[in-house]
């Protein structure tokens, strides 16, 4: 199931991720900022795991 979220961000933001995308051969932006956000869940997650196992 896929939801649709809609955010606003600025526009220097978006103007970022669109170079991004279109240096890496055309990815829409949309794209970009989901991976990127999918990418770093994943980083926290991990650290949240490290970091409860290293408390105790």
């Amino acid at each position: 199931m896929i939801k649709n979220i809609t955010i606003a961000v600025p526009e220097f933001l978006a103007t970022f991720y669109e170079q991004v995308g279109q240096q890496a051969g055309g990815i829409p932006v949309e794209k970009v900022m989901s991976d990127a956000l999918f990418k770093l869940a994943g980083e926290l997650s991990l650290n949240a795991l490290h970091n409860k196992n290293t408390d105790g």
